[in-house]
């Protein structure tokens, strides 16, 4: 519906499992990979997922790879359900979590995996504000170097 914000929508636990699956499929990235370059115009563009500085953006300023563990993921996400008011299971949780990230790793198209070129940001033990001084920090040195 036009207008309407699914910004919470879209980061459903069953939204992630089924883009997950979907995300496999050859004829769904082939359709959607020019769309998704399309969005980069300037000033510039900031992307989410787990394709986007191997696949769709492969040339991109800055690639971060962002990872924290299966158990802090699972606590985060644990958290966030509970704080809506939303039953969670927390090993089930995890376990999704695992099955995901194996499925999305293994899948022969654009696979789950850590470009070269892309800085780590292990967020386990870090915060938000911590885990976005470090994303300014890397991109502050990129505007600097020229690179």
């Amino acid at each position: 519906m036009a207008g309407h914000d699914v910004s919470a929508d879209i980061r459903a636990e069953a939204i992630g499992i089924g883009a997950s699956r979907v995300g496999a499929l050859p004829a769904v990235r082939a359709a959607l990979l020019q769309r998704q370059r399309d969005f980069r115009q300037l000033p510039g563009l900031l992307t989410d997922g787990r394709d986007m500085g191997s696949v769709v953006f492969p040339d991109a300023t800055l690639k971060i790879f962002l990872t924290a563990s299966a158990d802090e993921r699972a606590q985060r996400r644990y958290k966030q359900l509970i704080g809506k008011g939303e039953s969670a299971n927390l090993p089930q949780i995890k376990q999704d979590i695992i099955d995901r990230d194996a499925r999305d790793a293994a899948r022969a198209v654009a696979p789950l995996r850590q470009e070269p070129d892309a800085l780590l940001l292990d967020t386990t033990a870090l915060t938000i504000d911590q885990s976005v001084d470090q994303v300014l920090a890397w991109f502050g040195e990129k505007q600097v170097s020229g690179s």
